[in-house]
């Protein structure tokens, strides 16, 4: 069985990460969407184990402490992490994972998975994103100027990203990106051990027998 894609998805706060992503795993039933830890208070309509696994600092530390995240990042005031076990159990399964993280979260992936699926989702346009951010209604003024100067910062992290996809429509955002796990599944890179055993089998012929 071939292993499942990892596949990286950031953007600045507001741009719509998590509708997406809903959407694809609507889309398709392979897709494991990797829930993440975090220690920011839930949100309305937030469940735990569904949008997040909300745990307290002291708790997220113990995680951090005992090699249990697979990435780590402090982003606005509050902590985040990829539990490990659960990405890896995943991709032995076959199963596509979708890791929903910041860029320094992306930065730590990149440096420990070289297969790696890296995608930046940008907004149509900075104002934009700036609508969608006040549009949400969940955060004060002063927030509200982090997370947009915030944004300009993570644009600035770009190249270490494979892909840009902007999100004007999620559904359309959703099929480029679609379209991006079909084309890295076609990879020769990840059929190294299928062709060596492709050419194994063929030293084994008796071609005089036909």
């Amino acid at each position: 069985m071939q292993e499942g894609l990892l596949l990286i998805i950031s953007g600045p706060a507001g741009v719509g990460k998590g509708s997406v992503c809903q959407a694809l795993c609507r889309h398709n039933p392979n897709l494991y969407y990797s829930v993440s830890f975090t220690t920011r208070p839930p949100r309305p309509g937030e469940r735990d184990g569904v949008n997040y696994l909300f745990v307290d600092e002291q708790k997220f530390m113990e995680l951090r402490d005992g090699g249990s995240l697979l990435e780590w990042a402090k982003v606005h005031g509050n902590y985040y992490g990829t539990p490990a076990h659960l990405v890896a159990q995943m991709r032995k399964e076959g199963r596509d994972v979708i890791l929903e993280i910041d860029t320094q979260g992306a930065r730590q992936i990149r440096r420990k998975f070289e297969d790696g699926v890296f995608v930046f989702l940008l907004p149509p346009t900075m104002q934009d994103l700036l609508r969608r951010i006040n549009k949400r209604g969940a955060d004060t003024p002063e927030e509200i100027k982090r997370r947009f100067v915030a944004a300009y910062r993570e644009l600035e992290e770009m190249e270490i990203y494979d892909y840009l996809v902007v999100n004007e429509k999620i559904e359309e955002a959703a099929f480029n990106i679609e379209a991006i796990i079909a084309a890295e599944k076609c990879r020769i890179g990840r059929y190294r051990d299928v062709l060596k055993q492709l050419l194994e089998e063929g030293d084994e012929f008796d071609l005089s027998l036909y």
